[in-house]
C-alpha cells in the first residue's frame, strides 16, 4: 500500500477528517484526538496496516511502527 493511500485509509478508520481534532507522531504511534471515538473502526485501521489500536476516551493511539512521522505528515496534508 502506497504511503498516501495508507494515510487516507487511517483517516477513514479514525472516522474521517472531520472526526480528527489533533494528530501527532509519538515514536511508533499516531496519537490522535477524535471528536467521537464511536466512529473509530479498529478493523479498518488494522486493514490499513496498524499493528494495534488503543482507545482511551477520545484519545486514539494507532501503532504503525517507524513510519509514524511520515504518516503524520501525510495525514496532516489530507486534513488541511
Amino acid at each position: 500500500m502506497h504511503m498516501a493511500d495508507k494515510a487516507a485509509a487511517i483517516v477513514a478508520g479514525l472516522g474521517g477528517a472531520g472526526n480528527i481534532e489533533d494528530i501527532e507522531a509519538c515514536i511508533t504511534r499516531l496519537r490522535t484526538e477524535v471528536t467521537d471515538a464511536g466512529r473509530v473502526d479498529e478493523a479498518a485501521l488494522k486493514a490499513a496496516g496498524a499493528h494495534g489500536v488503543l482507545i482511551s476516551g477520545n484519545v486514539v493511539q494507532v501503532v504503525v511502527g517507524p513510519e509514524a512521522d511520515t504518516l503524520t505528515d501525510d495525514i496532516n496534508d489530507l486534513l488541511d
